[in-house]
């Protein structure tokens, strides 16, 4: 607690805005809108890369959340103040980090993939700023910033030759994507099934519930969506830039409004149950996985554009 107390004595309005930012990255949405940018616009199979390596640490770090049970740091001292706008996202046990662990596994593994260094050293720096945003704002602790960040790192370096030859064998993925959903089944099981004592805490017990019903549905949906790509569609990410602009706007679009707009009406439907989570992040990756029908139309779309404000252009130059 003497880094955390350190962090305290630090604060200010400045700095609780600049890490309250940088703090963001490590949130599910802007890691699936970046895994998007990659899967539909510059590389598919680092965009696949970047995925497993959120989804294979979110597995883990959220086993070790239920497991270890390590309550947050005001928890465990009262005493200690936290930076009030942090403790929305602040859900579920303390011990891992799943802010870091995103964000590490996240810009970590772009930063593994390529290869220039003034893209390199920023997403390095990034990925060491969210772990000490996390003490900063004081919802973590060292302990827990440090392994959500080593699970991470573990993981992006062993599944890197796996994705740099995905394109070579892309069933491989299948018997990846096999292992991550056996996985998460058994953690849901584990939580539907064990007897958690009193001692649980009832709100920390639900985040647990809901992300693993999360996680479930998101593989599902990216198992549907790889198999589209691969036997379906078989894109190129190669496009004109308003093109793909276009398609950024569209992914981002589906995932806002599936993951904002359908949250209510899906829980109702399901009583509540946490798998009204495991539906909706279904929806996000699969009809994520059918916005490539559109892109030869968008594409032919900011050609038509291009040509006409070209054509504009050079009419006004002759006047």
């Amino acid at each position: 607690m003497s880094v955390l107390y350190w962090f305290e004595s630090i604060r200010n309005p400045v700095l609780d805005v600049f890490f309250g930012l940088v703090t963001r990255l490590g949130e599910e949405t802007v890691i699936v809108v970046l895994a998007l940018l990659f899967l539909w616009c510059i590389d598919k199979y680092e965009g696949y890369y970047l995925l497993s390596v959120g989804f294979a640490g979110m597995l883990v770090s959220q086993f070790m959340k239920i497991l270890c049970r390590i309550p947050r740091p005001w928890v465990k001292d009262p005493s200690f103040t936290f930076v009030e706008s942090a403790r929305e996202a602040a859900t579920g046990y303390s011990f891992p980090s799943g802010h870091s662990q995103n964000a590490v596994g996240a810009l970590g593994s772009v930063a593994a993939w390529q290869k220039e260094k003034w893209l390199r050293i920023p997403l390095i720096v990034l990925a060491v700023l969210v772990p000490i945003s996390r003490m900063y704002l004081g919802v973590h602790t060292p302990a827990d910033v440090l392994v959500g960040s080593l699970i991470s790192l573990v993981l992006l370096f062993a599944f890197l030759p796996i994705f740099k030859t995905l394109k070579e064998h892309p069933l491989r993925f299948y018997a990846v994507l096999g292992t991550f959903l056996l996985l998460t089944v058994a953690y849901v099981i584990y939580l539907e099934v064990y007897p958690f004592g009193a001692d649980v805490d009832a709100a920390n017990l639900e985040s647990a519930y809901s992300n693993g019903y999360k996680l479930l549905g998101s593989l599902v949906g990216l198992i549907v969506m790889y198999a589209l790509d691969t036997h379906v569609f078989r894109y190129e990410t190669k496009a004109p830039l308003l093109a793909q602009v276009f398609k950024l706007l569209i992914g981002a679009a589906v995932v806002i409004v599936i993951k904002s707009l359908l949250k209510t009406p899906l829980l109702a439907l399901t009583g509540g149950h946490a798998s009204a989570g495991a539906i909706r992040y279904f929806l996000m990756f699969a009809v994520g996985g059918c916005c490539p029908a559109l892109f030869p139309h968008l594409t032919r779309f900011a050609s038509f554009l291009t040509a006409k404000c070209k054509k504009k252009d050079e009419g006004e130059t002759q006047e």
